[in-house]
């Protein structure tokens, strides 16, 4: 019978990443119940009295979807996403980029939504009241699931959408998923592949060759 050959350096480094890719899947599992927690808190925020709006990212539980004001000096640039009206209609969201001063990063403001994505919107700035929120989340899902994606910035969604645009359905708790538990599957499964194609390697490598 012929020895198993290991060839120790492949072998640590794959041991090294399966064990990396578990420690993963165990923080995503820890983040899942960090997350239901900041979620719980947030879906009784928008009764909270009003906060000023945040300047930088990440938009803390605290005071996401709390009550909230901005002043757009100038719209600077648009951006249009998929969805929701106040009355339950669904269309296009019309997202103004905002100067809010000489300097610094500006402000989201989530106007309202119209039911065609190239609709002209005139407004051209002003005070705005709404909700916290945060912008749509276009981030990879590898990045997210690894936990390297930048912060999303915070956004206004108006309370009340100018002329031509219908009111933005206010924040829920039940329109942020909770996809930590998915996340942590992921890296599990990415393990037991990773495992299971070096073992199949190496029954390869040490298979009896032919004469």
């Amino acid at each position: 019978m012929s020895k198993l050959r290991i060839p120790i350096i492949p072998t640590i480094i794959v041991m090294a990443a399966v064990l990396v890719m578990i420690g993963l899947g165990i923080w995503q599992f820890q983040r899942r119940a960090e997350k239901a927690q900041a979620l719980q808190l947030a879906a009784s925020n928008p009764a909270r009295p009003p906060v000023a709006f945040p300047q930088l990212s990440p938009v803390s539980p605290e005071i996401l979807f709390r009550p909230s004001s901005v002043q757009c000096l100038r719209v600077i640039g648009w951006q249009v996403e998929a969805g929701r009206a106040a009355d339950g209609s669904t269309g296009y969201r019309h997202i103004a980029q905002c100067a809010t001063g000489a300097e610094g990063p500006g402000a989201l403001v989530a106007l309202g939504v119209t039911e065609r994505p190239d609709a002209k919107v005139a407004w051209t700035g002003g005070q705005v009241a709404g909700w916290i929120s945060e912008e749509p989340d276009h981030r990879a899902l590898l990045t997210r699931i690894g936990g390297k994606a930048m912060p999303l910035r915070p956004m206004l969604i108006a309370r009340t959408a100018p002329a031509g645009l219908k009111p933005s359905a206010p924040p829920s708790a039940a329109d942020v998923p909770n996809n930590h538990l998915a996340y942590a599957v992921q890296w599990f499964f990415f393990a037991a592949v990773a495992s299971i194609i070096y073992i199949l390697a190496l029954r390869r490598r040490n298979a009896p060759k032919s004469p």
